[in-house]
């Protein structure tokens, strides 16, 4: 079709300019030192969370010829069944690549991005970077007819990190009397690598550095206690035969093992070169699990706001009792900077989570408190447009802060929370309203089946790209 045959000759053109990004945020070793440094800094969770980690590689990896014969029986509507099912995937990942060569951060959580558990292999993040980002995609969405080509963006560094999701544990968590995945793993998964997070970055990460925290434990975490039932009268949830009401829900010996983290915490630093030398900014990574899906106990709920407190004590003086899988013990230095990253899965004005917990980290004073719920504070058109014309989840409708929520569950999930010495100057989250250049990146009824068609994950991800611009 000519729009793909377009793109294709776009692609070449363009990509003899793929070495750089926007001046503001491109940067080479080697070259001068830039008398001022604008960062952008976000977090995505892509929704990349296939049923295997085989899956997603094959994808990546495909090549753009190939991803362009797909797209072309796409369009022409010619498509056999098992084709659609790989076509509409790479809908999807194109769109994701655009969106983030539209916003361009330098630095980039990705979350739900699958590995092999233990993160070593890296087929899934090089494809990604080279077969999609290294490409130029179309700004008005991968279904569109007319082509308008966005410049490549290139991250010279990336990480991937191992993670407890689908990590089988060896003990029977939810105690239905076998040991099996996924409801038996540390971190919820089919597989070890599911919804696990990576770290794309423009500048060096310090990777002789960075601290991981996949192994620490919950029952470490002063105040925090093994969970017990408190769900007792209910027909569709009974209790398991031999427990109580009241009982604690692990066993002595899981709780004894049972990680903080549903998948990782990671103090991830990144070095940037300014006028005043190399500055450090440790990126506080993690992807806490939902405070949701509880039947007994509410121990989802208890575990996302231990998640969520594990970085307000590592990053305010109180996090003497954290030791990292290294055994060092401590938390972020007083003087130091930093960035907490991630689908936190934490609104601090609704929810079903322990508001308070979210609250306090984000009016704590170790953070940019403007960026958090400050003039600063990301915010998207599409956010109230979803929520006022039902794509959104109703029951959210009446949320305080519409042009905040960052999911298509109509709440504020993804953050971007800066320390107090940095100084934000912009902010903002992707979500094109109907007005707007990119709206089929959110929107496309030809795409998708069931409640979710045409939305969500079909297009790009139920989550939102969140930023921030920090200069330095």
């Amino acid at each position: 079709m000519k729009v793909l045959k377009t793109a294709a000759a776009m692609a070449v053109s363009v990509a003899l300019l793929a070495g750089c990004n926007d001046e503001t945020n491109n940067y080479y070793p080697g070259e001068p030192t830039p008398e001022t440094t604008d960062v952008r800094i976000g977090a995505y969770n892509l929704s990349f969370d296939r049923s295997t980690f085989t899956d997603l590689v094959a994808e990546m990896t495909l090549t753009v010829a190939a991803q362009d014969e797909l797209m072309e029986k796409w369009f022409a509507g010619t498509l056999a069944e098992d084709e659609l099912v790989l076509a509409e995937k790479v809908i999807q990942i194109r769109n994701v690549a655009a969106i983030i060569q539209t916003e361009r951060p330098a630095v980039l959580w990705m979350g739900e991005f699958n590995n092999d558990g233990t993160a070593e292999d890296q087929q899934a993040i090089q494809g990604f970077r080279l077969n999609y980002l290294s490409v130029p995609q179309n700004a008005n969405g991968s279904t569109a007819e007319e082509f308008k080509a966005l410049e490549p963006i290139q991250f010279g560094y990336f990480e991937n990190f191992a993670t407890n999701t689908g990590l089988l544990s060896g003990h029977d968590l939810n105690r239905d009397g076998k040991i099996a995945l996924p409801n038996d793993a540390w971190g919820f998964g089919l597989y070890h690598g599911q919804y696990a997070f990576s770290l794309l970055s423009q500048y060096p990460i310090d990777t002789d550095n960075i601290r991981t925290f996949q192994d620490f434990k919950w029952k470490d975490m002063p105040g925090e206690t093994n969970p017990t039932i408190i769900n007792c009268d209910d027909e569709n949830n009974p209790i398991p035969e031999g427990m109580a009401c009241g009982d604690e829900w692990y066993t002595a010996e899981a709780w004894a093992d049972k990680p903080l983290s549903s998948k990782n915490h990671v103090d991830a630093p990144i070095i940037i070169p300014t006028a005043d030398g190399d500055k450090v900014i440790h990126l506080l990574l993690s992807h806490p699990t939902p405070p949701v899906f509880d039947t007994l106990t509410d121990n989802n709920k208890s575990l996302n706001r231990a998640e969520i407190k594990f970085w307000d004590d590592y990053t305010s003086g109180d996090g003497s009792y954290i030791y990292d899988d290294e055994g060092e013990k401590g938390g972020l230095k007083d003087d130091a900077s930093f960035v907490i990253l991630g689908d936190l899965n934490a609104d601090p004005e609704s929810g079903d989570g322990y508001l308070d917990t979210i609250k306090d980290l984000m009016y704590s004073d170790q953070v940019n408190q403007l960026a958090t719920h400050g003039i600063y504070a990301p915010s998207s058109l599409g956010g109230p447009e979803c929520l006022s014309n039902g794509e959104c989840k109703p029951e959210n409708w009446d949320t305080k802060y519409p042009d905040a929520v960052t999911s298509t569950s109509g709440l504020r999930l993804d953050h971007v929370i800066p320390s107090s010495d940095l100084n934000v100057t912009d902010s903002g989250v992707f979500w094109p309203a109907t007005f707007e250049e990119g709206r089929l990146m959110m929107n496309d009824e030809r795409v998708g089946t069931g409640k979710s068609k045409g939305g969500g994950k079909w297009l790009s991800s139920d989550h939102r790209l969140v930023w921030i611009n920090v200069a330095l």
